[in-house]
């Protein structure tokens, strides 16, 4: 068994494909660092990222299959699934055969495997726009801890940076150690690995009791109904919830 090794990047997995392609190789995994069950019958290929063949394959992408593949094969990348780089790389291999039309072969692993992985990266970036709770730290920052299943901060940030233009803020993925964080220009994604509290502004604590006021008062008592909210508002997300501590 052939497995590569990249850096957990997004152009790293691309420098793969590269890799993969013009060596003639097909690999059984592709795979970064926290991903790697070492084995007597694995043979590993460290693939250093060369963002150079990234961009290569980039433009392939976009010119000989289409964009929408590349939104695909990232969206895929997003969802961190054991296995989804050698998925992604079989998809755009089968891509760059057919061409545009590759999306329409939903009856082959690839697609309907890269398309499975895509929506569930897409189903949670929409669902935690309704679920990222700010607070005001000292010095007017406002900070929003969360734990998605997928690494969904890139895809949640452009959101916030329009609705919230005007404030200085920072999504935090505490899960993965990253954060996308606003200046009041334009957002950047940046290693973040704060474990202690941060401290609150002095007026947050108050802020908080009144939402969870407001949250309980808007409940109808008569018509509760714990199953469907768990459905909308999954339990795995409560913990930076404000209103459900």
């Amino acid at each position: 068994m052939l497995s590569y090794l990249f850096d957990g990047t997004f152009e790293g997995l691309l420098t793969c494909i590269h890799e993969a392609y013009y060596r003639h190789e097909t690999p059984d995994h592709i795979i970064w660092g926290d991903q790697l069950q070492e084995n007597l019958l694995t043979c590993c290929a460290q693939i250093p990222t060369d963002n150079g063949k990234a961009d290569k394959v980039l433009h392939s992408i976009r010119a000989k299959i289409s964009a929408d593949a590349l939104e695909h094969a990232f969206h895929a990348y997003l969802s961190e699934i054991n296995d989804i780089g050698v998925w992604i790389y079989r998809y755009l291999r089968l891509g760059w055969k057919v061409g545009p039309s590759v999306d329409r072969y939903l009856c082959e692993d690839e697609v309907s495997a890269v398309h499975e992985a895509g929506r569930k990266v897409e189903w949670e970036s929409h669902k935690m726009l309704g679920l990222i709770r700010f607070r005001e730290l000292e010095g007017g920052i406002f900070y929003a801890p969360i734990g998605p299943d997928h690494n969904i901060v890139s895809l949640v940030a452009p959101h916030f940076a329009e609705r919230l233009s005007d404030q200085t803020w920072m999504i935090h993925d505490v899960k993965r150690d990253i954060a996308a964080v606003y200046n009041k220009t334009d957002w950047t994604i940046a290693v973040i690995r704060q474990k202690k509290a941060l401290p609150l502004h002095g007026d947050e604590l108050e802020f908080q009791r009144l939402w969870k006021q407001y949250f309980k008062s808007i409940a109808i008592r008569s018509r509760r109904n714990p199953g469907l909210q768990r459905q909308y508002m999954p339990s795995r997300y409560w913990r930076y919830l404000v209103e459900k501590n």
